[in-house]
């Protein structure tokens, strides 16, 4: 007999010791490797991240860079020329395997060594302090940070400073990002007032450019429509007998979201196997639309079949989003969702 719970009920507390070991890759993620990852033939710079990364693996752990990350900002010694760059960064569109590579290169490099997004190293911070994030960050040997983003300015400042002490303690560091280093904030905040800031990260970096089509599209067909509310929920009983199902009004969850931290949205959907939505809308507020482009992370991270009535998922944002500042976020999700949606819907119970 299956569960149903509802999110909108849950409030997740999650402790130091969870943030700390949480900051592994996601199920989803658990397994992979560079050799599972299958480069597109028609787009060489697939192939050349893979061997990239691949060298860029082997020299985690190397130690301490000469004239270390302050003689690199200011001009340092004579042998800065020499010194290799703190860190590498996967930029590309949303679907083509960038986080899939960032966690191969987190398994196939020697430990201490940490993975995780751009929200959950924020609140580390935010649980720990400044301070003591650093000193334990700076025993680890790797740090990859994925869905590198900046959304506010007091991000940007923080991300800039931590990037700094763990260059200069030898961290290497990988992060993935639909935006190259140097344009991170453009269109989201004043980027012109916190350009050094900015431009202190995108100097850490060696970009990796990475090409390519959504995979989770590929000759597939268009998302699925939703399916009719009154049958939403039977029809996700059938398709999975068995299993833990989430019920929601699209608004209840997401007015609910307001209320629980994003770095606590991998708690949140904890133990659920399968998600039914009922009245999905359109989100008009920008910060409703951003914490739910956490939320729909988290659930394609744990590879949440989905079920919805309602709108379609290519329907989620509006116009206005998806030309903005932050409409490569908003793309992702509606892709996401999508691949979420089309599982959901097409999956046999023979197949469950």
């Amino acid at each position: 007999m299956e569960s149903i719970i509802h999110l909108a009920d849950r409030h997740p507390q999650v402790t130091v010791e969870e943030l700390v070991a949480g900051l592994r890759p996601s199920p989803r993620f658990g397994e992979v490797s560079f050799d599972s990852y299958i480069p597109d033939p028609n787009q060489p710079t697939q192939a050349a991240a893979v061997t990239a990364l691949r060298n860029f693996a082997a020299s985690v752990g190397g130690g301490k860079s000469e004239g270390g990350f302050f003689g690199k900002l200011f001009g340092g010694s004579k042998n800065n020329a020499k010194d290799k760059t703190a860190g590498i960064y996967l930029d590309g569109g949303f679907g083509v395997g960038k986080t899939h590579l960032l966690a191969s290169l987190w398994h196939a490099a020697p430990g201490p060594k940490a993975f995780g997004t751009f929200v959950e190293y924020t609140n580390l911070v935010g649980a720990l302090s400044f301070r003591k994030a650093v000193d334990m960050l700076s025993t680890y040997k790797l740090v990859c940070i994925d869905e590198f983003e900046l959304d506010d300015p007091g991000d940007t400042v923080l991300m800039s400073r931590l990037m700094r002490e763990l260059a200069d303690a030898g961290v290497k560091i990988a992060a993935t990002s639909n935006t190259l280093p140097g344009s991170l904030g453009e269109g989201r905040f004043a980027a012109v007032d916190f350009k050094r800031e900015i431009q202190v990260l995108a100097d850490q970096f060696t970009v990796l450019r990475i090409d390519g089509e959504d995979y989770r599209h590929r000759g597939l067909p268009a998302a699925p429509q939703p399916i009719d509310d009154d049958a939403a929920l039977e029809f996700a009983q059938s398709r999975y007998p068995g299993r833990v199902i989430s019920e929601d009004d699209f608004s209840t969850l997401i007015e609910h979201l307001s209320t629980v931290h994003p770095s606590r949205y991998r708690q949140f959907i904890d133990g659920i196997d399968v998600m039914v939505l009922h009245n999905v809308h359109t989100i008009t507020a920008q910060n409703v639309a951003l914490r739910f482009v956490v939320l729909a992370d988290r659930l394609y991270d744990r590879d949440v079949p989905i079920i919805a009535s309602g709108a379609p998922f290519d329907q989620l944002f509006t116009e206005e989003m998806m030309n903005g500042g932050y409409m490569k976020k908003y793309y992702r999700t509606v892709s996401r969702m999508t691949a979420l949606a089309r599982e959901g819907t097409l999956v046999t119970a023979d197949e469950s």
